[in-house]
């Protein structure tokens, strides 16, 4: 696993969270600029993913490969369900699911890299 891209993708999902909480905070719902956020966050999950496939073509492996692929299936499935939500909840609610969202897939990319770092250190 990628460490820059790892902090790349948990600081624009930690800053998208920010935000959408913001936001809801406010009473608003969520705007174009969320749903875009969402993507922003999505491109980075498949880059650091991208570099995961990369890494397993030389040979790398993580520790348990259903958990990988687990966890790899929910982080990019995700944001695409933020985005469907927001949409669908118009309020400061669709606000509150980006938050959420963005503050879950941090969480996950972190225990991707264990998952991933079990294997190199055992």
């Amino acid at each position: 696993m990628n460490g820059t891209l790892s902090v790349v993708t948990i600081v624009l999902s930690l800053a998208l969270a920010a935000w959408a909480a913001v936001t809801a905070a406010r009473n608003r719902p969520p705007d174009r600029g969320h749903l875009l956020g969402l993507a922003v966050v999505e491109a980075s999950i498949v880059a650091l993913l991208g570099a995961a496939v990369a890494s397993v073509a030389t040979g790398g492996r993580p520790a348990s490969a259903g958990t990988f692929i687990g966890y790899v299936v929910t982080i990019l499935l995700l944001p695409v369900l933020g985005a469907v939500l927001a949409r669908l909840e118009p309020t400061r609610w669709g606000a509150g699911v980006v938050a959420v969202i963005g503050l879950t897939v941090p969480v996950l990319v972190l225990r991707l890299q264990q998952t991933w770092s079990a294997a190199t250190s055992g």
